[in-house]
């Protein structure tokens, strides 16, 4: 996992980030949606707004 992914688990698993706000960081390209699975443990929800 890239080192921004792990910065935003640790803000997730902290309850400083929600699961909507990781998915706009996969919106905006920071993250991908398989690390969107490996900080939540959910599915990144496909042409969905998060």
């Amino acid at each position: 996992m890239r080192m921004i992914a792990e910065s935003i688990k640790r803000l997730y698993v902290s309850g400083k980030l929600t699961k909507a706000q990781v998915a706009e960081r996969v919106q905006k390209g920071s993250i991908s949606a398989e690390e969107y699975v490996s900080i939540t443990g959910e599915e990144y929800p496909e042409g969905e707004d998060a």
